[in-house]
């Protein structure tokens, strides 16, 4: 506990200074150093480099260490008071972990899209779909990408460590191309009860309470000139339905930093249906109400 200006006493609990920054930043240093290189290690053994015994022993040794400091420190924490992401926030940075979780919400993305199991609709009142126009356009990206794939292996046959490398990145593509498409698919806007979701492939996902909306149209554009306090969420480059706002909504960046936006605009694949259920929703809203006439005369 500690004792504020005014004499409250406050809990430590969720303060950044939880765990003494030297060995915050020191963990951080390492995670930095001992991951990529194992990363490095791991292509070079699949690329049929030999590395010697003690070096690959040493790598191990670093990395099995390091998760046995970070468990400690994250068990530390958590007897401090402080939830499970929050003391997984205070051992990895910010960014670090928004770019995590966006590279899982892609790949999970690619199994729900096998499944048939979209995210985020359970409850919902009404489904928006809004992934149909881009589809032939992701189709003929991965494939593509997939041609390249191929025609890197066989120009660099004769380079097992560069043609193990470039295979890796390739084969991620072509599945990151899919998964972008899968994201799109199995994530669409939403509206449950007063609260308009609005996703874009995995890294947007902005939540609209329908009393912040004070006009919605159909508006069908093909370019979108980036400005302030505007988020235009575009699918093949088109947007279908125009949303403004009374006050702003926080549309985050992909790393985490804020962004208020008043004017958002979307597109749905059938967008006549987004627009009737938001206005009908604001007519609700801002309906006169009826008040009780006078007692009928005896």
């Amino acid at each position: 506990m500690t004792t504020g200006p005014d004499g409250a006493r406050r809990s430590d609990a969720g303060r950044s200074d939880a765990l003494p920054f030297l060995p915050v930043r020191l963990l951080r240093l390492t995670a930095c150093v001992a991951l990529p290189a194992e990363v490095v290690l791991a292509v070079l053994l699949v690329g049929g480099v030999r590395i010697p015994g003690a070096v690959w022993a040493v790598a191990e040794l670093l990395v099995v260490m390091l998760l046995l400091a970070e468990g400690l420190a994250c068990l530390r924490l958590r007897r401090r008071g402080l939830s499970r992401r929050d003391a997984v926030a205070e051992l990895v940075p910010r960014p670090v972990l928004r770019i995590i979780g966006h590279e899982l919400r892609i790949m999970t993305s690619l199994v729900r899209w096998a499944a048939r199991r979209p995210q985020g609709v359970d409850g919902a009142d009404a489904v928006f779909p809004h992934a149909r126009d881009q589809a032939a356009l992701m189709y003929g990206f991965a494939f593509v990408c997939l041609v390249e794939t191929v025609g890197m292996s066989y120009l660099l046959a004769d380079w097992p460590l560069v043609h193990a490398v470039v295979l890796v990145l390739d084969v991620y593509t072509v599945l990151f191309v899919l998964g972008m498409h899968a994201a799109a698919v199995t994530r669409p806007h939403t509206l449950t009860g007063n609260v308009l979701r609005l996703r874009q492939a995995a890294h947007v996902d902005v939540r609209v309470p329908v009393d912040r909306i004070a006009a919605v149209r159909q508006e069908l554009l093909f370019t979108h000139e980036k400005a302030e306090g505007e988020l235009n969420l575009a699918v093949g480059s088109q947007t279908s339905v125009t949303i403004e706002l009374v006050e702003p909504v926080d549309a985050p960046r992909l790393l985490g930093a804020p962004r208020p936006v008043r004017v958002l605009r979307v597109h749905a694949d059938d967008p006549r249906a987004l627009l009737a259920h938001l206005r009908g929703l604001t007519r609700e809203r801002t309906a006169p109400s009826t008040t009780p006439g006078p007692p009928p005369s005896v």
